[in-house]
């Protein structure tokens, strides 16, 4: 019975290597892949040089390196958020973009709006310091990577950072995922991957 064990190695292996990257607004580091499955991809501390954005209106562009994903953002109104803790309801957590699913590996980018999350959450307002947090699942775990920002009611996202060939945000065929399958701080592996590796093992 070496077989099945190969194939579900092999089923395995080749869904883990899927990463992201945020590209704006700046993360708090470099990427770092090992670390992308910890709290902000290894980065506790806030950094000196918060990036301007967006009350209202802001995008958020990264790159996906899997073809079928989960993705949703959370915000910290805590100035300097070092734990999964810090972004729990009973901390100033609020969800600003609910998960959603999408297909499609490369650039991505999606709206997000925090003037309106401020209707349920205090400390989001202009000039406010705050720290987002972008939580992607590819089907083996959840991924996480950070942004500290400095909230602007008059600024809007540069050019560059709004079309740089990424998905049109008013084209998705995204869909509200809930948070099924996405538990911040666990690292659960999705259904979807035993699901395949049950089917390949059938197969034999």
């Amino acid at each position: 019975m070496i077989l099945p064990s190969i194939a579900v190695a092999v089923v395995l292996s080749t869904v883990v290597q899927a990463h992201f990257q945020m590209q704006y607004p700046i993360p708090r580091g470099p990427f770092v892949q090992d670390s992308e499955p910890t709290f902000c991809d290894g980065y506790t501390d806030a950094v000196n040089n918060r990036t301007l954005f967006p009350l209202s209106n802001g995008i958020i562009n990264m790159n996906s390196e899997h073809p079928s994903w989960t993705a949703g953002v959370i915000v910290s109104t805590y100035q300097d958020p070092n734990n999964f803790s810090d972004f729990n309801s009973s901390s100033g957590y609020q969800t600003v973009v609910p998960f959603f699913r999408q297909n499609g590996e490369g650039l991505y980018c999606f709206s997000i709006d925090l003037a309106a999350a401020a209707v349920n959450a205090s400390g989001i307002k202009d000039g406010a310091n705050v720290t987002i947090q972008v939580v992607f699942n590819g089907g083996d775990g959840n991924l996480y990577q950070c942004a500290d920002l400095t909230l602007s009611a008059n600024m809007t996202v540069p050019p560059a950072n709004a079309s740089s060939g990424c998905t049109n945000v008013s084209a998705t065929t995204s869909s509200s995922a809930g948070t099924k399958g996405v538990e911040v701080g666990s690292g659960i592996i999705a259904a979807g991957v035993l699901s395949m590796a049950m089917l390949l093992l059938s197969a034999l």
